[in-house]
């Protein structure tokens, strides 16, 4: 399954990473620099070290499962 993570700093300094499952893809680079630009202007989520203030980075990944037969 894949999912896009996003990072953000808050007032502290530190990073705050929120994932999202399913993204839409192709990803549009200019969409999800729109978006996190979006999230730190209507202040839409409050960390313990305060609000988001700064984009750091966006990727998306993917966690592929294989299960091991057992004898």
């Amino acid at each position: 399954m894949k999912k896009i993570e996003l990072f953000f700093e808050n007032e502290e300094g530190k990073t705050v990473k929120y994932s999202l499952d399913q993204p839409n893809e192709p990803v549009d680079p200019e969409s999800v620099n729109a978006a996190m630009d979006e999230i730190i202007e209507q202040n839409a989520f409050e960390t313990s070290g305060g609000n988001i203030v700064a984009k750091k980075s966006a990727r998306i990944v993917e966690n592929i499962i294989e299960d091991i037969e057992l004898t």
